[in-house]
């Protein structure tokens, strides 16, 4: 019954967060519109969902590898991962944690960071979903 009911709250979550007329942050915008994020102590999470092109899966591949590798050398990176839909190949998703706000403001500083979005931006379907997340506390279980 809890798995049921977990399904079902990730089922509606997903439906609400497509709700709305939300406008995509696109490249470059990206650092700008999300230097007014809560306090910088706070742990961070950035979950950004790309459709690639599937013709260009594997270009899109090469480029995020050093992406991720770059990103996890980051001192303020916990984790840098991306995430391949297993039903439909062409769905990806970035899942990035943070210590801190100092450390995302750096991550998008970066000139790799900068240099990504038009590396791909003929790779992918449209702009990336980006979602930022803060961790109001965070709790060693």
């Amino acid at each position: 019954m809890k798995t049921k009911l977990l399904v079902l709250l990730f089922v509606l979550a997903l439906i609400y967060s497509g709700c709305g007329n939300k406008k995509p942050v696109a490249g470059s915008q990206v650092a700008d519109s999300l230097l007014k994020a809560p306090a910088p102590d706070y742990g961070m999470m950035i979950v950004a969902k790309l459709s690639v092109k599937p013709e260009k899966i594997k270009d899109f591949m090469e480029a995020a590898k050093v992406m991720i590798e770059n990103s996890n050398k980051e001192p303020g990176c916990k984790s840098y991962q991306l995430y391949q839909d297993p039903y439909d190949n062409t769905k990806f998703v970035f899942v990035e944690q943070y210590t801190n706000q100092a450390a995302v403001d750096a991550h998008f500083a970066a000139e790799y960071f900068k240099a990504f979005g038009p590396k791909v931006g003929n790779l992918v379907t449209g702009p990336a979903q980006i979602k930022i997340i803060s961790m109001a506390k965070e709790v060693n279980q």
